[in-house]
């Protein structure tokens, strides 16, 4: 059975991090990590892994965002990203 993690956060990241750098984190983990934001009033959900999605979300420092991790591993990836995305 998978395990689910869930958690709201604020972003907080420095200008010189990057997707790319937030891909290379989450390969190790074998959980499919989400992201969740409103956006014009509406709830948008992207797989982290979908660069697309990400560019769709167009995060920027102060959005409110769901992080959500599916899998055996969820605690672990989602603190991983969790610890990304609100570190400056």
């Amino acid at each position: 059975m998978s395990e689910t993690s869930l958690k709201e956060i604020t972003i907080n990241i420095g200008e010189d991090k990057t997707i790319i750098e937030l891909s290379k984190i989450i390969q190790p983990f074998q959980s499919e990590i989400y992201l969740r934001k409103l956006l014009r009033g509406n709830p948008i959900e992207v797989n982290l892994k979908s660069f697309l999605g990400l560019i769709t979300l167009n995060l920027q420092n102060g959005d409110s965002i769901t992080v959500k991790a599916v899998g055996m591993d969820s605690e672990e990836a989602l603190q991983a990203v969790v610890h990304y995305l609100t570190q400056d």
